[in-house]
């Protein structure tokens, strides 16, 4: 039997960051935090097909690190999830998006980052669970300074292939 690989462009929240976000996913869906750390997905598995282009494009761009705002927790999936949505500007994560799927979606299509808390296919949210999730201090804002190639086969972990740097500008 062929195993199902997938693989993402993802944005590792800083261990220092996600206390909290940690502590809500083991707490409340411990399938998707066993999976895979907290994070942002940049890209997802059918936006790099063509991978040889990307990684091109990921080693041809202005790499620097940004910041992303995000704002209140909220349920999705008919309340069954719960996120952490960005707020609206975030021009450099689009930005980023734009550059490493260049030449193959353009533009590529929006896709809002977030951080998911609790994944509705593994876990289901209960307006207890939600009320005191809503009660942990979560980052405002997150800094990220690298970009990761994921893989995942099957159901399994999600395994890190490579990471790439992103610098702050020094002048």
């Amino acid at each position: 039997m062929q195993k199902k690989v997938r693989r993402q462009l993802t944005l590792f929240v800083n261990p220092n960051d996600a206390i909290n976000i940690e502590k809500i996913r083991r707490m409340y869906n411990l399938v998707q935090f066993d999976l895979i750390k907290a994070h942002v997905t940049l890209c997802r598995e059918d936006e790099i097909i063509d991978q040889d282009r990307v990684l091109a494009n990921l080693y041809n761009i202005s790499k620097k690190s940004f910041t992303v705002n995000f704002g209140k927790v909220v349920r999705f999936e008919e309340g069954k999830g719960v996120l952490i949505p960005a707020l609206k500007d975030n021009a450099e994560f689009y930005g980023l998006r734009a550059s490493i799927l260049n030449g193959l979606f353009n533009p590529p299509r929006i896709h809002f980052p977030h951080i998911t808390l609790m994944h509705p296919r593994n876990s289901l949210c209960t307006d207890t669970i939600f009320y005191q999730i809503q009660k942990y201090l979560l980052p405002a804002k997150l800094t990220f300074q690298s970009i990761s190639l994921i893989e995942q086969e099957d159901d399994g972990k999600w395994k890190t292939l490579d990471v790439f740097k992103l610098f702050d500008n020094i002048i």
